[in-house]
């Protein structure tokens, strides 16, 4: 069996962050982060060596889970589970069933984004609320009919107190299948590196067309980390905690949603 094979079946099962992690308490990175791990056990850094190998993972975590016997991996496809042994391999999500149920899979995939919202915080396309009250990141591309609809609506969202955070994430990939870039990345890439790049990103999400520019902007990375955090469609908006709500929210219902994760509610 191929290991395209293998990797496409693990894969195979991916599905949209679910709502129930919407509401969670803020997460602040421990001091052993995800995304920095520790120095790990032989054992640890063998299941890694093997993982790597058998399906080509780009692996940016490896430890124990809350589960005997399993550990969680992050990687640039996602994160996974697997034995100890590195012999068994496991996508989907893990709850932790106590007084009351905790998504934990979520958890470690927030502190994950929180990490990843301040690494790109510098590369992102701002739109501030003049009395900013919420602050979202968002995963975004012009081709989207949704994302077109949020950003025509930004003004509310602004007049609401939120802030809308921009970062790339071409839906049609980096590359095409020839290899080169696809047309999607050079055109969110273009507009990123523009001299006024909110101004260009609007243009673009009316139909205008987008004149070529190349710069260093990370927009490969950007679309990576979205990978690993669990986007599979835009818009993707995640919250100040971490905490990652699928698909087009309008201006009042996502104020609510904001207002009640703010609370703890």
């Amino acid at each position: 069996m191929s290991r395209k094979f293998l990797l496409a079946a693990a894969l195979g099962v991916l599905s949209l962050t679910n709502h129930v992690g919407a509401y969670a308490e803020p997460i602040t990175p421990a001091n052993n982060s995800v995304m920095l791990p520790a120095v790990q056990s032989p054992e640890l850094v063998a299941v890694k060596a093997k993982l790597t190998k058998s399906l080509g993972f780009n692996i940016a975590s490896i430890k124990p889970s809350p589960m005997d016997g399993v550990v969680e991996v992050i990687t640039d496809q996602g994160l996974f589970y697997a034995s100890a042994d590195g012999n068994f391999l496991l996508h989907g999500k893990m709850y932790g069933v106590g007084e009351s149920v905790s998504n934990l899979t979520e958890e470690s995939l927030a502190q994950v984004r929180v990490e990843g919202m301040e690494k790109f915080s510098e590369s992102m396309i701002v739109f501030p609320a003049k009395n900013e009250k919420h602050v979202v990141t968002v995963f975004t591309d012009i081709t989207c009919g949704y994302c077109r609809k949020m950003h025509e609506q930004m003004a509310d969202y602004n007049d609401k107190g939120i802030t809308i955070r921009y970062l790339a994430y071409p839906r049609a990939g980096v590359k095409d299948r020839s290899g080169q870039y696809s047309q999607g990345f050079k055109d969110l890439r273009s507009i990123w590196c523009h001299e006024n790049p909110q101004q260009a990103l609007t243009k673009a999400k009316t139909g205008s067309s987008v004149a070529a520019r190349i710069c260093d902007k990370p927009i490969e990375d950007e679309f990576n980390f979205g990978r690993q955090v669990g986007v599979t469609g835009t818009p993707a908006i995640m919250l100040a905690n971490g905490m990652m709500v699928p698909g087009y929210q309008e201006p009042s219902k996502l104020f609510m949603l904001l207002e009640t994760a703010q609370q703890g509610g």
